[in-house]
């Protein structure tokens, strides 16, 4: 058999070997799906009440993830649809919509009648075809427990024009998944990848499907040439003639019983159409700064045929446990030269003159000592940013800025203005994150939430952030995060509230008070209340480096590394004496 028939063979086996474990995640997930369907059914219930358009004015959405965020197609607005947040004990999920007015700065949400149902994971594409409409397919819904999934494969559209939803029941269409990627090109949806899970399996999916929106009829693509290996998370964007670009991912397979092995993909594909129903897969060896390994990116086609990738994190395993190391950096892929480069922020004209005139005054006086001509370059800036949550938890980001900061490309990427100078000193920005919502808008960047996490941990964010990607000299911040808003739950907690529960409302917590001091004066040892509001912090002085340490490490949990527990520990100390002597 000659090389073409072994290949061949090959990919039929590999075919072989996907449908057949499709069916067994499908049969296996029947009945986790079977149950969460009565639990969905009572959330529809609930919409199909709502009779009218209601549009109320509001602060910024809740803190949430995997939610999307589409530019309109027509107005200076940005939609924000569904999503997820976890507390630590409990996942909520969401089927609220909400519009950003960009001009306005302002926040309104959009209560219409029969919704789809909460989920998070989808894909949502803005087309501005019968006035405008926003189409939804898939994502998944969580049992509260996050233990079972059931994965969407329907298909919504949202006409903006009147405020109404619609379901478009086409057949032929994708199984249900979630982590896929959908695309609007030549007056059709793309929909690419994703994965479906349940209790016990899972599969990961490189099937191609379009979705006509004049005949609104799927059709499954059988691409020639060599594709991207199944994955989801990926980035999938498009160019200006209409083709596919494919970018990382992730994916994870079974390598014996109860052990998985992740695969972090960085490889970059092109989808290109050759005729009628007839596309080409070829892999793309992209020049330039290409992004770190990571998951959890964001990206957006920006101005000048560039997509613009943010954030992410990368999972480092050890033993048993990971740490993730999160990013807010940038990288800019431009389309037509196939190349990657760094984008940094620079320094604003008025800040340029500025500083031109703080030097011109220097250069000026005469240096006092030979100390001053001898001045060794200014070192890297140590940025330590500390988020207090309302519980009193201290969690800590560090991050070592360059105190001369590249520019934003190289010389045949730069705009050519001679007086454009690098920054230096730290700069207001998004500190690092995943899984953040990102939207780009007649050349302005618009970041919104994400997550980031310190031990066992996690922060779900809620801020947005702009940044004019013609300038690149500053991000704005156009909604701050609400430390208020950081609950977070761990068993403790649950049993506390199981314990307060039984105890009824009367005098619970006096026999609280009680039963504390009583276990410390069997213990015989010092017992440390947790950190609490700033209010408070008098009552606990003095306290050891020891206290604090303990303290960090109950927040983070036993496995998290000796020298962050030791880093959240002195943050937490520092805030302490800060708010006291205040």
């Amino acid at each position: 058999m000659g090389k073409k028939g072994k290949k061949e063979k090959k990919v039929k086996g590999a075919e072989k070997t996907a449908a057949k474990m499709e069916k067994k995640v499908s049969k296996r997930s029947k009945k986790d799906e079977e149950d969460l369907e009565a639990l969905i059914a009572e959330f529809q219930s609930l919409d199909a009440k709502k009779t009218q358009v209601i549009e109320t004015p509001c602060p910024a959405p809740s803190p949430r993830l995997n939610s999307s965020l589409t530019p309109h197609p027509e107005r200076d607005e940005l939609i924000l649809f569904g999503g997820e947040y976890f507390n630590g004990q409990k996942t909520f999920l969401y089927n609220e919509l909400y519009i950003y007015n960009i001009r306005k700065d302002s926040w309104c949400k959009l209560d219409i009648p029969n919704p789809p149902p909460r989920r998070c994971a989808h894909q949502a594409v803005a087309v501005p075809q019968a006035g405008g409409q926003l189409w939804v397919f898939g994502g998944e819904f969580a049992s509260p427990d996050g233990e079972q999934f059931y994965h969407y494969k329907d298909l919504w559209v949202l006409h903006l024009s009147t405020k109404t939803w619609e379901q478009i029941k086409a057949t032929g269409g994708p199984s249900g998944r979630s982590g896929h990627r959908m695309v609007y090109t030549k007056r059709q949806l793309m929909v690419f990848g994703g994965f479906h899970e349940s209790t016990r399996d899972y599969i990961y999916y490189n099937d191609v499907y379009t979705f006509n929106l004049d005949s609104f009829a799927w059709n499954k693509v059988s691409p020639s040439g060599t594709g991207p290996l199944p994955r989801s998370g990926c980035q999938m964007t498009t160019t200006q003639d209409g083709s596919i670009i494919i970018y990382g991912g992730y994916s994870k397979q079974r390598i014996k019983k109860d052990v998985d092995k992740g695969t972090v993909h960085t490889d970059m594909f092109l989808l290109k159409v050759e005729g009628a129903d007839k596309w080409l897969w070829s892999r793309l060896n992209p020049s330039g700064v290409k992004p770190t390994p990571r998951t959890g990116f964001s990206m957006a086609v920006g101005p000048n045929n560039r997509s613009v990738l943010f954030g992410g994190v990368y999972d480092e395993e050890e033993e048993e446990s990971i740490e993730g190391d999160f990013f807010n950096d940038i990288y800019f892929y431009d389309q037509g030269k196939n190349r990657w480069f760094t984008g940094q922020i620079k320094r604003a004209k008025s800040e340029r003159k500025r500083r031109r005139r703080a030097d011109r005054n220097v250069e000026a006086e005469p240096s006092g000592s030979d100390e001053a001509g001898a001045q060794s370059p200014p070192e890297p800036i140590e940025v330590i940013k500390e988020i207090v949550a309302e519980d009193g938890t201290v969690m800590t980001i560090k991050q070592v800025i360059s105190s001369q900061v590249a520019s934003a490309s190289d010389e045949d990427e730069s705009s050519g203005d001679e007086d454009q100078e690098e920054a230096t000193g730290p700069q207001v920005e998004p500190c690092p994150r995943s899984n953040s919502m990102i939207a780009a808008k007649q050349g302005i960047l618009y970041v919104y939430g994400g997550m980031f996490e310190v031990g066992d941990r996690q922060f779900t964010l809620n801020d947005l952030y702009s940044l004019d990607l013609h300038k690149m000299e500053e991000w704005k911040v156009l909604v701050e995060m609400d430390p208020k808003t950081q609950e977070w739950l761990d068993e403790s907690d649950s049993d506390d509230n199981e314990e307060e529960e039984a105890e009824g409302a009367e005098g619970g917590a006096e026999e609280e008070d009680d039963e504390e001091d009583e276990s410390e004066e069997d213990s015989g040892e010092e017992h440390h209340p947790p950190v609490e509001p700033h209010e408070k912090y008098s009552d606990y002085l003095p306290r050891t480096e020891q206290y604090w340490i303990q303290i960090a490490r109950s927040n983070m949990g036993a496995e998290a590394k000796e020298k962050k527990v030791v880093k959240v520990a002195h943050a937490m100390a520092q805030t302490f004496y800060e708010f006291k002597d205040k």
